[in-house]
């Protein structure tokens, strides 16, 4: 069977597959929403402290800062003359679209958008914007691969992967990780070419960097939500699964997650708390980690448009 024949066998079952799918997360969601506490999940919101609000605001905008600190190893890789203070806002406010919107208006529309203003070729926004998901996944297959190779997540009874599976997958991802630095150090070939896109090798240097930076964001999204969930569950579980729910996000294609992080917390830690208590912890992450940063953004999105305009009727009127 030719490869072509495969592509147009998977076009033909991608759109009732993908029906299929959203259709069976509703049943789920349904399900899961009549065994929710509600009052519980009222109460629980109701008595959050102002410390535990302030210290999960402080660490989104940690988390926010090294997100956009991506784009910092972008300027050195493609040799731009940026600054931090102009680089930093465009990492912000793509992050902020991109969590809420999806990568297609965030992470790829709103960079080409605001580098173009910039001054960047699309040849180096594309570069940079390769670099930023290089960066995000490889820190997600380092820290992912240790954490499921521990064993210290534990998949409930019944699940298709099981916990030994879990810990088979993240040792081939510890693998990866390493296999990705040894070809930044040892490999002759530095550069290919994908679908017209040119993907440069970095040096070992700099890819021992993103993984630092990639494992920290994921690391400072899990100190979030632990800050906000019940008290007596663990940082290394509430991790591991917070990196689980990140694979079923992207499987979905739902902006933001929307419903599948819930889910996944909800069926892999509803032994350890009350469904309630996660559910409500949740809906203070999502508040804070996406709704708040996007109101920002959009602040900081128009400002920046207004300022572009005005330099334009500046130089029309000179």
């Amino acid at each position: 069977m030719t490869s072509e024949t495969k592509g147009s066998r998977f076009q033909r079952w991608k759109k009732p597959l993908t029906i299929a799918f959203f259709l069976l997360l509703i049943v789920l969601f349904t399900m899961l929403a009549r065994r929710i506490d509600w009052s519980e999940v009222l109460q629980t919101l109701s008595e959050f402290k102002v410390r535990t609000l302030l210290i999960a605001g402080a660490l989104t905008l940690c988390s926010f800062l090294v997100y956009a600190s991506f784009d910092l190893i972008g300027r050195t890789y493609i040799r731009q003359n940026l600054g931090w203070k102009q680089i930093l806002p465009v990492g912000i406010i793509s992050y902020a679209f991109n969590l809420n919107l999806s990568a297609w208006v965030g992470g790829i529309a709103m960079r080409y958008r605001l580098y173009s203003r910039l001054g960047v070729s699309t040849r180096n926004i594309a570069k940079i914007l390769g670099l930023s998901l290089a960066t995000n996944w490889f820190g997600y297959m380092t820290i992912s691969g240790m954490i499921f190779s521990s064993g210290l997540v534990t998949m409930p009874p019944g699940w298709k992967v099981s916990t030994t599976a879990l810990q088979g997958i993240g040792a081939l991802l510890v693998l990866a990780s390493l296999g990705y630095l040894a070809a930044c150090q040892f490999s002759k070939k530095r550069a290919w070419t994908i679908r017209g896109m040119e993907i440069n090798l970095p040096s070992l240097r700099m890819a021992c960097l993103q993984l630092v930076l990639g494992a920290l964001n994921w690391s400072l999204m899990a100190a979030v939500i632990f800050t906000l969930l019940p008290s007596k569950l663990d940082y290394p579980l509430v991790l591991g699964v917070l990196l689980i729910s990140a694979i079923a996000g992207v499987l979905t294609h739902i902006p933001a997650g929307l419903g599948v992080l819930e889910a996944v917390f909800i069926a892999l830690l509803q032994h350890e708390a009350s469904r309630g208590s996660l559910l409500a912890g949740l809906i203070a992450y999502r508040a804070i980690y996406f709704i708040l940063p996007l109101l920002i953004a959009l602040v900081m999105y128009l400002g920046v448009e207004a300022k572009a305009k005005a330099l334009r009727v500046k130089k029309t009127a000179a």
